[in-house]
């Protein structure tokens, strides 16, 4: 049984990307402990392709995964999206050595709608249909919108059931299947075969209230109160979830701290790093 890697998804180091650049903000991602990546939110232009092509050559990493939206988010929205750059996308990522290309999320204008959002999941399936004869797969990430119902069923279900295991995977993220209302361990076992990438990170209730406004500040204030965490400081049962993972054939699992509250990124992973070596993971690294 082939133990699955676990990295970094780069988007919770954006901000060091501009502050540092890349090679340094890998090399601190290699001093850490971690050896492969995801990349998303980080601009692909040609110079920062060759840029984090040449910084994983020197530092001995690894790119698993790339993203691309399947259209804009929102209409209007400029953003590069595999309707109108798949030549691009599929170049910048076999650049990189690797072979999964990741949707981040449902774009916002199919909510609300079953009917929408059975069009979006049929055009997924044909872009996943695209990508298989140039070598590559894709995979969907889910956030907590998708455990909305329709007749029902989720919205995960419905995605799941209109779309061809041969051409769209599924990458489940344990944090927001949490905060969607969901067992993270029963989706990871449903979607078996389907899940090679897995994302996360803690979920963690905060211990702080703001009392200083009237009764709807402090109700939004205790909605606000559900939280990212490092891995371990949580209540997620990460070693369970690692294990299973394991078990269902997931390759790649990545670190994907949305918000680190003021804390300094690089300190939360280290934080990570260091409970899933008390957990029995570093051989993951």
């Amino acid at each position: 049984m082939n133990k699955p890697t676990i990295g970094v998804q780069m988007m919770m180091l954006r901000n060091k990307i501009e502050e540092l650049g890349i090679k340094e903000t890998f090399k601190k991602v290699k001093e850490i402990g971690f050896s492969t990546v995801e990349l998303s939110q980080v601009p692909m232009t040609p110079e920062n392709v060759e840029a984090i092509r040449e910084s994983l050559d020197e530092l001995g990493m690894r790119v698993c995964a790339t993203s691309g939206a399947l259209k804009a988010m929102a209409p209007g929205m400029k953003m590069e999206n595999l309707r109108d750059d798949f030549d691009k996308i599929v170049a910048d990522t076999k650049a990189l050595g690797c072979k999964y290309i990741r949707i981040g999320m449902i774009s916002f204008d199919c909510l609300g709608s079953k009917e929408k959002i059975v069009e979006y999941t049929k055009e997924l399936n044909e872009m996943g249909r695209r990508l298989k004869e140039q070598g590559l797969e894709l995979y969907y990430h889910n956030h907590h919108v998708e455990f909305a119902k329709y007749d029902g069923k989720y919205i995960m279900d419905i995605m799941a059931e209109e779309s061809d295991p041969e051409y769209l995977g599924f990458e489940l993220d344990v944090h927001w299947l949490q905060r969607g209302g969901v067992n993270p361990l029963e989706w990871i076992k449903k979607l078996e075969g389907r899940t090679k990438i897995l994302h996360i990170k803690d979920y963690r209730i905060a211990q702080t209230l703001d009392l200083s406004g009237g009764m709807q500040e402090i109700m939004r204030s205790l909605a606000e109160m559900v939280q990212f965490a490092e891995i371990g400081e949580g209540s997620l049962d990460m070693k369970a979830i690692i294990d299973l993972a394991t078990e269902t054939g997931v390759e790649h699992i990545f670190i994907e701290q949305d918000d680190t509250y003021g804390k300094d990124p690089f300190e939360s992973l280290e934080i990570s790093a260091r409970n899933l070596r008390k957990l029995g993971f570093g051989d993951r690294f």
